[in-house]
């Protein structure tokens, strides 16, 4: 692990993941490890379109008469799960995460056979956890804890599917956590308190949160890279809520090294844009960083450019042992002719660095 090497979250605002996969190679392409296909099409804003699945399925319904519209297409409205209903009897369609994902790696494949993407590159598919999807989507009404086997199975056969379509050797599945940051802090997600539905208490939580994210990295094969991003949100490009310091972060990553059963490959974590204060990055030195594991600092921000990330980097080298370079999150709600400019970005801190 170096501070040359560079980490994209998965959300890039281009067309297609043909092009994605072009531009980030011919920017950027040296200092990746892995590339992912920038989340195209539906999946531009993150969970939104998995709303579809639950409105076609029975058993659930939306809390609200009238639709409260996110860009103009996606519902705000919660779920709830039907009062009566036999759970045992739901079952989700397809997600769409590995339909996306096998269709990308083929252009993945077909791109790093002609040259274009290195040969050590892994393709890398972003997935959110059930934590963070029923969390977001679902009301805190009585029923959350009898949703999330249902997601969780539903999406145990995506990691499947895709797993059978993609050579192991050739991909990486990294879990997108963010309303578990939400819960831990006692924060608030588009003026709604997100509580957790497997404990009370902050050590409660903190202990469920780490047990899920335990069994997310147990689906995942020794021979295929995982990692997490750990995030506090990206609405229109704003936290939930800004962190205090990095304690639930270093709080969850301490968790997960001790409790996982194999390799953490990479953990990405964000650093807002004014923390450049010792107290911010103070908890993240007591965490016992395992030799394996490459951690990724979200230091970039395209509002200050080289000389901001190169400020916040210096107090970060005080508390982290090494790490790479990132944004916060994923850029693919940002205007598009901000990307071919954040990835030199990246290039240009890694190169300071």
């Amino acid at each position: 692990m170096t501070f040359t090497t560079a980490h994209l979250v998965g959300s890039i605002n281009l067309p297609d993941a043909d092009t994605v996969f072009r531009t980030v190679a011919e920017h950027l392409g040296s200092r990746l490890p892995r590339i992912p296909d920038g989340e195209v099409g539906d999946r531009f804003y993150w969970i939104q379109f998995q709303k579809a699945h639950f409105d076609a399925t029975p058993g659930f319904s939306r809390i609200g008469d009238e639709p409260i519209l996110i860009r103009d297409r996606f519902d705000a409205r919660p779920f709830r799960l039907d009062d009566g209903v036999d759970v045992t009897a739901i079952e989700l369609p397809a997600l769409g995460y590995a339909d996306a994902a096998l269709d990308s790696y083929q252009r993945f494949a077909a791109l790093k056979a002609a040259g274009v993407i290195p040969e050590a590159t892994r393709f890398q598919v972003s997935l959110p956890t059930t934590v963070s999807l029923i969390g977001s989507l679902f009301a805190p009404l009585p029923g959350r804890e009898l949703v999330e086997p249902i997601y969780a199975r539903a999406m145990q056969r995506e990691v499947q599917r895709m797993l059978a379509g993609i050579p192991h050797d050739q991909f990486a599945i990294q879990w997108d956590v963010a309303p578990e940051f939400a819960m831990l802090d006692e924060a608030e997600i588009r003026g709604r308190r997100i509580t957790a539905w497997f404990g009370d208490t902050h050590q409660e939580v903190l202990d469920g949160v780490v047990e899920r994210l335990v069994t997310l990295a147990d689906l995942v094969p020794a021979d295929v890279s995982v990692g997490y991003h750990l995030c506090y949100g990206d609405i229109e490009e704003h936290h939930f809520v800004e962190p205090r310091d990095s304690g639930s972060l270093a709080e969850v990553m301490s968790g997960l090294f001790a409790g996982a059963h194999r390799s953490i490959d990479f953990v990405h974590l964000p650093v807002p844009i004014e923390r450049d204060d010792d107290a911010y990055f103070t908890p993240l030195a007591g965490v016992d960083y395992p030799e394996s594991t490459e951690i990724y600092l979200g230091l970039i921000h395209h509002e200050d450019g080289v000389d901001g990330a190169l400020r916040r980097a210096t107090t970060a080298k005080k508390y982290v042992p090494a790490f790479g370079v990132a944004t916060e999150c994923g850029f693919g709600r940002g205007p598009s002719e901000r990307t071919a400019p954040l990835l030199d970005l990246h290039e240009q801190v890694a190169a300071r660095l």
